[in-house]
């Protein structure tokens, strides 16, 4: 290496790496070979952008690219860095941003690499994909998981707690007995009255979910569809589910996972900035539920928002 390479090497390494969307990058390549477009959807940014920071980590050698058909693939490779900057590197890879935000670039990169899997299957691969193309063209997303509802027992009486417009209630009333939407908005109480118009066995009523008006043991389930990070007190609400399900019931939440989002508490009215979901279900067996059971969501590269997870506890 000459003293050109070693100057670079030493000074303009570092000014390339000190910056969090870098850091952010350089992490993410080194857990795989991705082409733009491909970090793009991880790190949610426009592809120009990305690639202008491509070229800048790619100048300061601090990453690899290669020529793969018609695309151009990137990877950091730790092996391949002086010493130097290697050890650097380490010390920082973690602390690239928030954890919280680290972890969404890790759920969005395994959703990338899925899809990409899926779509290397030869034949079956390109069919496979065609045929989701298909099958969206001829009946719109969405009615897999809606046609899954069908799985709920038909007798049930179901609480949906914080409807807000009722797009939760409308599909739980194809498939069960009676559902009760509550809110303590009256606008969202409206806008979901006249979306549930066609539903006669939905009633729309006015409540708190520290204060639910319902009687005790009146229902088989309850949901909690991204309401709880609204609340200042949750467990308030786990006890008022706790009252009024019947015995052998199902509570579902369905929330953010912990983020660091901290402008939602003034955008959008948010209390809590998500929800460890072990924590939470300590809050249900704390309020007599038997068991629990959580689920994180699969991250969505076109997803803007937190990681989302799913709850059920038994009482």
């Amino acid at each position: 290496m000459n003293t050109l390479q070693q100057n670079i090497s030493a000074s303009d390494r570092l000014s390339a790496i000190a910056d969090q969307t870098r850091l952010r990058l350089c992490r993410v390549l080194e857990k795989a070979e991705l082409s733009v477009g491909e970090v793009a959807r991880v790190l949610q940014m426009p592809q120009s952008t990305v690639s202008r920071h491509l070229k800048t980590l790619r100048s300061a050698d601090w990453i690899r690219s290669r020529a793969e058909g018609t695309a151009t693939l990137y990877r950091f490779i730790l092996d391949e860095l002086p010493e130097a900057s290697r050890s650097v590197w380490m010390s920082i890879r973690e602390e690239a941003a928030p954890r919280a935000d680290l972890d969404q670039d890790d759920r969005r990169l395994e959703s990338v690499l899925h899809a990409r899997r899926q779509n290397s299957l030869s034949y079956f691969g390109r069919v496979a994909g065609e045929w989701d193309d298909i099958r969206t063209q001829l009946f719109g997303n969405g009615f897999t998981s809606a046609g899954l509802l069908a799985l709920l027992p038909p007798d049930w009486i179901v609480a949906d707690l914080g409807c807000g417009t009722g797009n939760a209630a409308e599909l739980l009333s194809r498939h069960v007995d009676r559902v009760i939407a509550i809110d303590q908005s009256e606008p969202m109480l409206e806008a979901a009255r006249l979306r549930l118009s066609g539903c006669s066995n939905v009633e729309c009523r006015v409540g708190d979910l520290s204060d639910l008006p319902l009687p005790d043991r009146s229902v088989d389930a309850t949901t909690c569809v991204l309401v709880l990070h609204h609340i200042a007190d949750p467990g308030e609400a786990i006890r008022e589910m706790a009252r009024v399900l019947k015995p052998g019931g199902t509570a579902l939440v369905l929330d953010m996972l912990e983020h660091t989002h901290e402008d939602y508490r003034h955008t959008m009215g948010h209390t809590h900035l998500g929800f460890d979901p072990n924590r939470l279900g300590r809050s249900f067996l704390d309020a007599g539920f038997r068991s629990f059971r959580s689920v994180q969501l699969p991250g969505l590269p076109e997803a803007r928002g937190p990681g989302l997870f799913t709850l059920t506890a038994r009482f």
